[in-house]
């Protein structure tokens, strides 16, 4: 085992992943984390007899038809677990009554949108189309070597055919294309879907994922999943040591050679990955000192995933009446009103009363996930008294804003928790509070094609991986960043890479 020892920093999902691949591949593993349990973002907490998950709407890689479900066996997250496919991505119900559903199912999407606004019929054929050009890109290999040749084959062509299109996609925001619909509300939905400088192509391929019923639901939700994988790693041999948070690798001749604890504990190995925080890694651990302008361009022009101001709620009520879906029910507001650091004009409400695990019976755990800037909250944070009255009136107003869409709802409130971004920093170290990396826009769209590097010039013996090597971020790409990874180390060692299922 003579030079096959690696210290991970970070458990979250891609820390863990990195730690099943290279226990499976004879590398002797421990990783340092932070907080008190695995899965860093993918995580959930209890209040007052409900869960407040925070992280999984959706699984992309869920199907068993999947070309991902195979890497979701290896970690070990799959195997006994329920999944539910729904019928709607989400609702946007409009002032005027009507309430636009984005279905799951393409073909009765398309036939809802086009009932729903045959003047603009041009641009939703476009943008079914653009959904059905990702499901033929991801289509699945049949078995065999000569299967993956031919699907490989098959999607160069496509490629070569269709390139064009995609890059189109690809440089297209949500924003510029909601602009073009002439219905109001459908352009209010396509801006706020996701975020209005999301790329378009992003956004396809979510709906290609969810036509295929490869985008379900786990019951239970995040935590077990987190707690699936940490039981794969220590099964594999992984050590983990939780509440050790790190400040320093430590570099020897250019070379990582182990961490510095905060506790001024110093711990070595022959190689050190780093799956946490990307700025606090480059710039605070390592203080810079391996960051060219390549490797700081993204920090400094970038966008990332914004802070959360995530509301969750435990209510007395089974919601029957409302509809089931992946993300929520979008309605508007009476006036405009000020939360945290956002004036809407519209509130997203989750419901999870498609998941029992989450609440007592007969009850629900609901979640309002709004974006919120982190300075808001770091400079409002400096007067702690101030902060903890500004998290009461956000509780107050939430409940009384639910009242406009479920009537007499403030007598069944049981329980409120508000998180800020300064809570996200707190638990996870991320950058500027924000809940997955760098947002996948026209500026950076490109790393679909071509990854970023997970090493840093200068420097051996260090790796990166996870979701600030990974725009877009999501638990898959933190698993494939992972896997990526150690076939890259594996490699350098001159050794064959090798992956099994649970």
């Amino acid at each position: 085992m003579e030079g096959k020892t690696i210290i991970i920093i970070g458990g979250g999902f891609a820390g863990l992943s990195a730690g099943i691949y290279a226990q499976m591949n004879g590398y002797r593993t421990q990783i340092f984390e932070m907080a008190g349990l695995p899965g860093g973002l993918c995580t959930a907490w209890k209040r007052g007899g409900y869960t407040i998950d925070g992280c999984i709407h959706w699984l992309v890689g869920s199907s068993p038809k999947s070309q991902l479900y195979q890497f979701w066996q290896e970690v070990g997250v799959l195997p006994g677990r329920e999944i539910i496919n729904l019928e709607a991505y989400e609702c946007f119900e409009g002032a005027d009554g009507r309430t636009l559903t984005l279905y799951c199912d393409v073909n009765r999407l398309e036939k809802h949108l086009l009932e729903f606004s045959p003047q603009d019929a041009p641009l939703i054929r476009k943008f079914i189309h653009g959904i059905r050009l990702c499901l033929a890109l991801d289509e699945p290999a049949p078995p065999g070597r000569l299967g993956r040749l031919m699907r490989n084959l098959k999607m160069g062509l496509l490629f070569a055919r269709r390139g064009r299109e995609l890059q189109t996609w690809m440089q297209t925001t949500a924003e510029d294309f909601a602009s073009r619909f002439k219905d109001p509300l459908i352009r209010t939905a396509f801006k706020e879907m996701w975020f209005p400088e999301f790329s378009m192509l992003f956004m396809l391929y979510t709906f290609a994922y969810l036509h295929k019923q490869d985008a379900g639901y786990p019951i239970g939700g995040s935590l077990p999943m987190s707690r699936a994988l940490e039981k794969r790693y220590l099964e594999l041999g992984g050590r983990i040591h939780y509440h050790c948070r790190v400040e320093k690798i430590l570099v020897e001749n250019d070379c990582a050679v182990g961490v510095r604890l905060a506790d001024g504990s110093e711990h070595r190995a022959n190689r050190v990955i780093s799956a946490a925080d990307g700025h606090a890694t480059i710039f605070e651990m390592l203080e810079g000192k391996y960051a060219d302008e390549k490797v700081r361009e993204p920090y400094e022009k970038w966008q990332v995933f914004p802070g959360l101001l995530y509301v969750g709620l435990g209510v007395k009520r089974t919601f029957e009446e409302a509809p089931k879906t992946v993300a929520g029910l979008s309605f508007p507001l009476k006036e405009a009103v000020e939360l945290g650091s956002e004036v809407v004009e519209r509130l997203r409400v989750h419901l999870f009363h498609h998941d029992p695990t989450l609440a007592p019976p007969g009850k629900t755990s609901v979640v309002v996930m709004l974006p919120n800037r982190y300075d808001y909250w770091k400079e409002l944070a400096q007067d702690r008294a101030a902060y903890d009255e500004k998290k009461e009136q956000i509780k107050r107003t939430v409940v009384s804003l639910l009242e406009q869409r479920f009537p007499g709802i403030g007598a069944d409130v049981e329980m409120v928790d508000v998180s800020t971004p300064l809570t996200f920093e707190r638990y996870t170290g991320n950058w500027q509070g924000s809940f997955e990396g760098w947002l996948l826009t026209p500026q950076n769209a490109q790393v679909m094609l071509k990854p970023m590097s997970q090493t840093l010039p200068g420097l051996q013996r260090f790796y990166l991986c996870g979701q600030w090597v990974e725009p877009g971020g999501g638990l898959p790409t933190a698993v494939m960043s992972a896997r990526r990874l150690l076939q890259a180390i594996c490699q350098e060692d001159g050794e064959k890479f090798t992956a099994r299922t649970a």
